[in-house]
C-alpha cells in the first residue's frame, strides 16, 4: 500500500471519505497517531475518567410483562424513560444467538475491502435505502468522528433482501422484525402512562421510518482525543442499541455529569427519542 500523508487534510479527506477507506482504512495502513482533523475540541470530549456507572446498568426484565407483575415492570419502564431516557432490557424476545450473529455480521461487513464497501457511499449507492460512510457530516464538522457506519432503511422485506449489503442483510432484517414486538410493547406502556391508547394503524404511523444502523469504531491510538459519536439526542421515536463487549456508551445527566451504561451480554439498550419525549 502506498504511504498516505494523513497530515495533509485534502489527502486525508479523499482517502477516508471520498474513496470510502474510512477510519478502518487509516488504521489498516499502520496509522500510529490521531490526525488533526479527528482531534476533538476539549469542550466536546467526554470526561470518561470522571463518569460513573449508571443505574440503567441493571436491566429491566421484560419476561414479567405478560404476567401478574405487568404493572411493576411497566412502572420501571416509565420511571426509567422519564428520569434518564435510557434503560437496558433483557428477556426482550430477541435471542442472544441472533444478537451475537448480528455483531458478527457487522464485523463481516466492515472487514470487506474498501472497494466493496465504497459502492454504498451516498453519492454512488445503488439504492437510496443503503448508505455507507465515515462520521455524520464530515465535510461540515469541526472534527471528524472516529467511526465508520452503514445505514439500512427498511421499506419491505423484499427490498431489504434485495438492496441491503449481503454480509448482513438477512441477520439485520431478522433482528429488526424480531425486536418490533418489544418496541411496540414499550411504546404502548409509555403512551398509556399519559392516557393514550394506540390502535395498530396509529402505532404504525407513530413509529415512522425503521432503520438498522451499524457503527464500527476501529482501535484508536489516542482515544482520549477522539469521539466515536458526538453529543446528540436521537430524533426518532425510540432507538434500540446493541453494544459489543467493549462499551463506551455515555449519557449526560441533568446535573451535567456523565454516566456510562456498561454492556450486558444479551441485553438491549432502549433510548427514548425526541419524538416520544
Amino acid at each position: 500500500m502506498a504511504i498516505i500523508n494523513f497530515e495533509d487534510q485534502p489527502t486525508l479527506y479523499n482517502f477516508v471519505v471520498k474513496q470510502g477507506n474510512g477510519v478502518k482504512g487509516m488504521i489498516d495502513s499502520g496509522l500510529s497517531s490521531v490526525p488533526q482533523p479527528f482531534v476533538q475540541p476539549i469542550s466536546e470530549r467526554i470526561p470518561t475518567q470522571n463518569a460513573y456507572t449508571c443505574e440503567a446498568s441493571q436491566p429491566i426484565d421484560l419476561f414479567h410483562l405478560n404476567g401478574p407483575h405487568h404493572k411493576e415492570v411497566a412502572k420501571q419502564i416509565v420511571e426509567a424513560a422519564e428520569t434518564l431516557g435510557f434503560f437496558q432490557v433483557v428477556n426482550h424476545g430477541v435471542s442472544v444467538e441472533l444478537l451475537d450473529l448480528l455483531k458478527t455480521s457487522a464485523h463481516e461487513f466492515f472487514a470487506q475491502s474498501p472497494e466493496e464497501k465504497a459502492i454504498y457511499l451516498k453519492e454512488v449507492s445503488p439504492s437510496k435505502l443503503v448508505k455507507y460512510g465515515t462520521s455524520f457530516v464530515p465535510d461540515k464538522e469541526k472534527a471528524i468522528e472516529w467511526k465508520d457506519y452503514v445505514s439500512m432503511m427498511y421499506t419491505s422485506d423484499h427490498e431489504a433482501l434485495q438492496h441491503w449489503p449481503q454480509p448482513c442483510r438477512e441477520v439485520a432484517l431478522k433482528f429488526l422484525k424480531s425486536s418490533m414486538e418489544m418496541v411496540e410493547n414499550i411504546v404502548n406502556i409509555l403512551m398509556e402512562n399519559v392516557g393514550v391508547k394506540l390502535e395498530e394503524e396509529r402505532m404504525n404511523g407513530l413509529m415512522g421510518t425503521k432503520m438498522v444502523n451499524m457503527n464500527y469504531y476501529p482501535t484508536c491510538p489516542s482515544p482520549e482525543l477522539t469521539i466515536g459519536v458526538g453529543r446528540h439526542s436521537d430524533m426518532g421515536m425510540l432507538t434500540v442499541l446493541l453494544q459489543d463487549g467493549i462499551g463506551g456508551l455515555y449519557v449526560k445527566l441533568d446535573n451535567g455529569e456523565w454516566a456510562e451504561i456498561p454492556p450486558v451480554h444479551g441485553a438491549l439498550v432502549i433510548n427514548i427519542g425526541d419524538t416520544l419525549q
